[in-house]
């Protein structure tokens, strides 16, 4: 069974040991007006957090706590649908704009993934559930649009950092949000739903180790240990576990007793923002390390962390931070669900990434020319 602390513990995170960089974006002035004396401030700070932790936690970026919920609801709203209705959206291969359900990711190739998501690539209302949820399309269009604005801001602040032309990364990045045949930016809305394991006998919700009851709470409860009083899967018992892939992963037991919620991970792209409305199992390995520790939440901030791109990019000044969603062993956490968006900001699909784009610092020019003399020497003494 999994372990449990007591709601009194005090969660051991890197937010509690002060080991999170907080980079505060007030006064950073609009998408096509930046501030350049924030956005210069902005650069200094990220070299410095992106280098020594790949992440920082953002404040003041001007995406409200409202907007955000509302997009929430929104999510909540489209699991709420009959399956047969969330199937005309689903993600389609090859593509990877659309509705994802439970079980059908597996970032370490082995273990389903808990969770609800909804990638957004293009804002075409054709590829947006507004029939049967009139205003998803307005509103997580305007998101979208908040979300983008942020990453062209970082995006200037990531070439200050880096001392190359503010623009350099902007015209590299001109097709977000245009769909994933152009840019592969994504917005992704994602619902991960409680976790109860209780041992048979044990309670009303009476479900086996491993084994994980799905969306029919909302999670924005004010109730921190609330459960529901009726478990939905108890009413129709064969249609719950026989139609659809909502019903396959509505109960899942996997062979080892063990659940994920999202496997360990790099993301591939330039860089992640990520919103989410609690704490929730958000663990990360900093730079160098080989320990997995959690992240914590701060109300109303917003995560970012490098990606593959940007770490082939610089040469690995910024390094990819590699991360995973666990279980968390509070069952007051585990038993209300998270909710997170996630933005990733990605290049433009023709764009040609290489570390010879950015100029060198003093210790990789020494390094080069050391390895240059050394295969000289070598050469000659061939000869």
């Amino acid at each position: 069974m999994l372990k449990t602390k007591t709601s009194d513990d005090k969660l051991d995170t890197l937010l509690s040991r002060s080991a999170v960089p907080i980079i505060d974006l007030a006064h950073c002035g609009t998408e096509e007006v930046p501030v350049k004396s924030v956005v210069n401030r902005v650069g200094h700070q990220l070299q410095k957090a992106l280098s020594e932790k790949g992440m920082a936690l953002l404040v003041n970026h001007g995406i409200s706590d409202e907007k955000l919920k509302t997009a929430w609801d929104h999510l909540d709203d489209f699991v709420d649908l009959e399956a047969d209705v969330k199937q005309l959206y689903i993600r389609s291969d090859g593509d990877n704009h659309g509705y994802v359900s439970p079980g059908n990711e597996r970032f370490d190739g082995k273990t389903p993934e808990l969770r609800h998501a909804f990638n957004i690539c293009t804002l075409n209302v054709q590829n947006l559930p507004e029939e049967p949820l009139p205003g998803f399309t307005d509103h997580i269009s305007a998101l979208a649009n908040d979300f983008k604005a942020l990453a062209s801001f970082i995006l200037q602040a990531l070439a200050v950092s880096l001392d190359i032309p503010p623009t350099f990364f902007l015209e590299k990045h001109s097709r977000m949000m245009s769909g994933d045949h152009d840019n592969m930016t994504t917005l992704r809305m994602l619902y991960y739903p409680p976790i109860v394991d209780d041992e048979p006998g044990h309670g009303q919700n009476e479900v086996i180790k491993g084994r994980c009851q799905y969306s029919y709470q909302r999670c924005l409860s004010d109730q921190p240990d609330f459960r529901p009083e009726r478990n939905p899967l108890e009413d129709e018992p064969d249609n719950m576990q026989t139609n659809g892939k909502d019903a396959e992963m509505s109960e899942h037991k996997l062979p080892n007793g063990e659940v994920i919620r999202c496997g360990a991970h790099v993301d591939y792209g330039t860089f992640t923002l990520l919103a989410q409305d609690s704490e929730g199992g958000l663990e990360v390995k900093l730079p160098g390390s080989e320990k997995w520790t959690r992240v914590g939440h701060l109300p109303g901030a917003i995560l970012v962390n490098c990606g593959e791109i940007l770490s082939i990019w610089t040469r690995e000044r910024y390094p990819a931070l590699q991360h995973r969603v666990v279980i968390p062993e509070q069952e007051h956490i585990r038993s209300r669900g998270r909710h997170s968006i996630a933005f990733f900001c990605h290049p433009d699909n023709i764009t040609m990434i290489s570390p010879n784009d950015l100029p060198q610092t003093d210790a990789e020019q020494s390094t080069t020319c050391l390895k240059q003399r050394k295969k000289s020497f070598k050469a000659a003494k061939e000869r």
